[in-house]
């Protein structure tokens, strides 16, 4: 059974997308730690980060990295953070957190937004891409 983020990929479920190349996907987390909460993803479906060939996880990196520019231009923040846990959903999947604070990164308090504020986040970060 295809995972969320592969029915994401296919088009079956929307998502606010912030970036895409023809291997990888990024949106928004609809349940955010912080305004900006971005999900990078390989479009193939594999479990563990661990498990993807090299080059789809150098790729999967390389492709984090500049949305991490991005979001860090687009949402202001002391800094970028990086999770990778993968225990949700499996697919794997790259956090990328704008932190002001340690709480941010710690996935128990989340920010409520509504479709307008993750329409508008998704185009901004998407505008530094």
């Amino acid at each position: 059974m295809a995972s969320i983020f592969t029915k994401i990929v296919n088009g079956e479920i929307p998502c606010y997308k912030v970036a895409e190349t023809k291997d990888y996907l990024a949106f928004l987390d609809v349940n955010p730690n912080a305004i900006g909460h971005t999900l990078c993803i390989p479009k193939i479906e594999v479990d563990k980060l661990f498990d993807l060939d090299e080059a789809t996880y150098i790729g999967l990196m390389e492709f984090s990295r500049s949305v991490a520019i991005a979001l860090e231009k687009a949402v202001p923040c002391k800094r970028v953070g990086v999770s990778v846990i993968g225990l949700e959903v499996p697919h794997v999947h790259v956090h990328l957190i704008p932190l002001n604070s340690m709480e941010d990164a710690r996935f128990i308090s989340k920010v409520a937004m509504d479709k307008e504020a993750f329409e508008a986040t998704a185009k901004r970060i998407a505008s530094f891409m």
